[in-house]
């Protein structure tokens, strides 16, 4: 069997391994923020190019699907090769193509940077796992990723309130270029600091890259035919409801990836995605949680922040701001996460559940039964407990989910991770989203309407969606726990 040299360990005194650390999770913050920031500039979006609906759900979900491709084969070149200059290459692009969205003279250019800045986040985003995984080891490693978590769980929380504040200083026809033009500075500096304190992690190795295009052409299929349907899915009653056909081709293809990555791998060579991932328990069940989990987050804000402009008429900013209080106690319990996972393990996560699915639950009755004047804080305090909750699920369950993964593969699983939740994102978006707008259609006719009680029952079908995917993340954190406490009698038994 062909070998690649192991990736190479980083002899780093403690204090350079913690400024490489904050280069990487700034970065990382940064790629997040445009997955959340950019939903409440869609409003002014329509309103500057006339864009239509599915033009404006793919310069969201758009950014999601090339996000979502890109991963696996970049994190397994990072792998191979050098992380660092990876990391550098994406930033680079994702400068590039965020400035092209700031200059778009219309929607279809927009789509087309946004398309490319998903490659590029697509490009850097594994490399951040990566590089994270293979500077810390052991206890430290809980630590990263909870201070990891924190920073994801803070920019997934206030990308609507910085957005909403780029279009109240820009105005409501260029606000939204403002959203774009914040990521230029940004991404320059993280340039420069990337170039002066991350480590070289080349790997010596004078074999070419192994990077199986077979499986990376059914790979492409797979993803895009199963994630396309939902990409499309707006609630409208002019959905065309035969894309929903795609979904025998993600059958197919998936067969055959499945089918062909297990010959390539028995043939004594690398496969795209190593199947034994899923065979590890911790991996695959952090995995599976994680995607459940990033189903209902990114739609559980849009919803609000959609209810709150649209149906309550409060100002985007304002809108975005009611989320600053999930950010807070979400980057509080990350980072109290990180630190306590190794002594308590997945009994966290699962706490964490509970309490991120009570949240869902005071959001829904906020919205419903406390007075307009009342609901925007009402939501906030509810926000407040939901992000306690979240902290406690993402850096944990995170360390736990990369704990048994070698260092060298640690580009590619957290790629694969990061797809599920890309995955995870796109889907429950679309069902969220498909059944807020199919309840505004069946109740008013038309996406237009100002009656409050219509938009009360859209959010409660909306975060319907919400709860399920929670209360499944919920189920596979039960579920995993159980296992490990199966595990722990077998052994004690034979001992």
């Amino acid at each position: 069997m062909t070998q690649h040299p192991p990736t190479q360990e980083i002899p780093l005194t403690p204090a350079k391994r913690w400024r490489a650390y904050w280069v990487c999770v700034a970065v990382a913050a940064l790629t997040i923020l445009d997955l959340s920031k950019v939903n409440v500039a869609l409003p002014s979006i329509e309103d500057a190019f006339g864009s239509t609906s599915t033009e404006l759900q793919l310069i969201v979900s758009g950014y999601v699907l090339t996000f979502g491709l890109t991963l696996v084969p970049a994190g397994r070149i990072g792998d191979q090769r050098s992380r660092r200059a990876l990391f550098i290459i994406g930033l680079t692009l994702f400068t590039l193509t965020s400035l092209a969205c700031a200059l778009a003279p219309n929607s279809a250019v927009l789509l087309a940077a946004r398309l490319l800045q998903g490659v590029a986040a697509g490009i850097q985003m594994p490399q951040v796992l990566g590089l994270v995984q293979q500077l810390f080891q052991g206890p430290e490693r809980g630590k990263a990723f909870g201070l990891f978590g924190a920073t994801i769980g803070i920019a997934t929380a206030f990308g609507p309130t910085l957005g909403g504040l780029a279009i109240a200083i820009g105005g409501p026809s260029d606000g939204w270029r403002g959203i774009f033009w914040m990521n230029v500075p940004l991404s320059i500096a993280a340039i420069a600091a990337a170039l002066w304190l991350l480590p070289e992690t080349r790997t010596s190795s004078r074999r070419p890259l192994s990077l199986d295009p077979i499986g990376i052409l059914l790979f492409a299929v797979t993803v895009i035919a199963f994630m396309w349907p939902f990409l499309f899915t707006t609630g409208a009653p002019t959905d065309d409801p035969a894309r929903w056909w795609l979904l025998v081709v993600f059958v197919l293809a998936a067969s055959a990836f499945v089918a062909w990555e297990r010959h390539y791998a028995a043939s004594g060579r690398h496969p795209l995605v190593p199947l034994a991932l899923f065979g590890v328990r911790s991996f695959r069940n952090g995995t599976l949680l994680a995607a459940a989990f990033f189903a209902a987050m990114p739609s559980m804000f849009l919803l609000t922040t959609l209810y709150l402009q649209h149906g309550l008429g409060l100002e985007a900013v304002f809108a975005g701001m009611v989320g600053i209080g999930f950010a807070l106690t979400s980057a509080l319990g990350s980072w109290l996460g990180g630190n306590l996972v190794n002594r308590i393990g997945r009994p966290l996560v699962v706490w964490g559940l509970a309490a991120l699915l009570l949240g869902v639950g005071l959001l829904v009755l906020a919205a419903l039964f406390t007075p307009p004047a009342v609901t925007p804080w009402a939501m906030a305090a509810a926000m407040i407990v939901g992000g306690a909750g979240g902290g406690f699920v993402i850096s944990p369950n995170q360390t736990l989910a990369l704990a048994d993964i070698p260092v060298k593969q640690g580009g590619l699983a957290g790629s694969v991770g990061q797809l599920g939740q890309r995955i995870g994102t796109a889907v429950g978006t679309a069902i969220a989203l498909s059944l807020f707008y199919a309840t505004i259609y069946r109740e008013s006719g038309s996406a237009d309407t100002h009656d409050l009680a219509i938009y009360h029952d859209a959010y409660g079908f909306g975060m319907l969606a919400v709860a399920i995917f929670v209360a499944i993340a919920l189920a596979v954190g039960l579920a995993d726990l159980s296992a490990r406490r199966r595990q722990r009698r077998s052994l004690a038994d034979a001992a």
